[in-house]
């Protein structure tokens, strides 16, 4: 899609044309639900934590000043709702597994990530995963899942580059240290 269709779309979904709402997020969607089930850990609480997010923009979107930044604004309201969700529910939860162990489960959400010379495997890389919190998951899905870049990053999540590119430093020390108690 093109910037200025993009934006013409834009204009019309403020305008309360759920048509062009539609085609602003379809394209969205998967790259959207990847995000929130690898922050959240859960395809349920993933599908919760967008719905909500998409709700909200839907709300807010006559609020948005610059058509271009469209993406970022909608990244960073569903991350927001990913907060929100992590911080509502119990630490408790049942997680599928898949009866085949050459499969993997619905609730995969690192399998991408980079363990440490590929010496994790994904098991350690998801249990230590689990041990990190919101905002460590959030920047190391944004950057290894996703691909997206650090100044992206800090428009997300509204913050200035240099701290994005600390976080980001910071989160993946964490990831190692926990891959290692894992592997203890």
């Amino acid at each position: 899609m093109n910037a200025q269709f993009d934006n013409r779309l834009v204009e019309a979904a403020r305008d309360r044309d759920p048509e062009a709402f539609a085609a602003l997020v379809r394209p969205r969607l998967d790259r959207l639900m990847r995000t929130a089930r690898a922050i959240l850990g859960h395809d349920a609480d993933a599908g919760d934590a967008l719905q909500d997010a998409l709700t909200k923009a839907w709300q807010g979107l006559p609020g948005l000043r610059d058509p271009d930044q469209f993406d970022a604004w909608l990244s960073r309201i569903v991350v927001n709702a990913c907060r929100t969700a992590l911080k509502r529910r119990s630490r408790t939860w049942v997680r599928e597994i898949s009866l085949d162990p050459a499969e993997p489960g619905p609730d995969d959400p690192v399998s991408t990530l980079p363990g440490p010379d590929g010496v994790a495997d994904r098991l350690s890389i998801e249990a230590a995963f689990d041990r990190l919190n919101v905002d460590e998951r959030t920047i190391l899905v944004l950057h290894h899942l996703e691909g997206r870049s650090l100044d992206e990053i800090a428009a997300i999540l509204s913050i200035p580059v240099g701290t994005a590119k600390s976080r980001l430093y910071a989160a993946r020390q964490m990831l190692d240290r926990a891959l290692q108690r894992q592997q203890r």
